[in-house]
């Protein structure tokens, strides 16, 4: 018999938590157990226009939420400033975090995965839960064995917290692996304007763009001679990324430690 898993979710009120709490609610062996966001104390979920009818009570504290509630795994889709804070108040409660909250810096992840080892809690922390965008950077990580010269452009809505992206971020650290730091271009060419180029990774170059009607989309390009090759992914909808959460939700409660980045527990 499938263990029910007993599910709150931080910025349910959300774009992405609403899409989540959908996800939850008609999961069979989910159960949603708690909302949490800064406004609607204390009121329904059923009472709130566009969520599902369901008689989930919502919290704007993560500490009283895990107090009243019986709680196995939180969702934390909310923003870089208060990730980090959710995760370590799961933890202090026995609650595994799964988190698509990018802006985590290796130190963050490093300390987040010692309080997971001492906690004996697995924990994911994920940049991308479309599991197209996962292919995306392991096919990116393969071609850069073989295509060393290569530049990152990802591109989301105008209301994104950070720049680059933790995708881009994550797609030009597995691509380091595999791949000798190398200075890409004319060493002698100027930038007429500063940051014409993008951001450098390891001689890479990373280029943000935040337009409104854009979703989630990265290209990966690389450059041979006589050759170009492009990798590209597009999250068009929300939904997307809800294969991935479930995904990682059952996957967290089997693990006993920290795992960054959702290709980790795809085979």
């Amino acid at each position: 018999m499938t263990q029910t898993i007993k599910v709150a979710i931080t910025g349910a009120a959300g774009k992405m938590g609403q899409e989540a709490v959908r996800m939850v609610t008609s999961t069979p062996h989910f159960q949603l157990v708690a909302a949490i966001d800064r406004e609607n104390d204390g009121k329904l979920l059923s009472e709130i226009e566009g969520m599902p009818s369901v008689d989930v009570k919502m919290y704007n504290d993560l500490h009283r939420a895990f107090t009243e509630q019986d709680v196995d795994v939180l969702i934390d889709l909310t923003n870089p400033l208060v990730g980090r804070k959710h995760m370590e108040i799961a933890f202090e409660h026995g609650v595994r975090p799964v988190v698509g909250t990018t802006g985590f810096n290796e130190k963050d992840v490093e300390e987040l995965s010692r309080i997971a080892e001492e906690k004996n809690l697995g924990a994911i922390i994920a940049p991308n839960f479309a599991i197209g965008a996962i292919l995306m950077m392991k096919f990116s990580q393969m071609a850069a064995r073989y295509l060393p010269d290569v530049e990152i452009i990802e591109m989301h809505h105008d209301k994104k917290m950070d720049a680059p992206s933790g995708t881009a971020v994550k797609t030009a650290q597995m691509i380091s692996e595999v791949r000798e730091p190398k200075q890409q271009g004319n060493p002698e060419e100027k930038e007429e304007l500063q940051g014409a180029k993008g951001a450098e990774f390891d001689g890479m170059r990373i280029h943000s763009v935040r337009l409104p009607g854009l979703v989630a989309h990265q290209e990966v390009l690389f450059g041979g001679i006589g050759q170009t090759l492009t990798i590209r992914h597009d999250s068009i909808d929300r939904t997307s990324f809800m294969p991935g959460i479930r995904l990682a939700v059952e996957t967290v409660m089997k693990l006993d430690l920290l795992v960054y980045g959702l290709e980790n527990i795809i085979e």
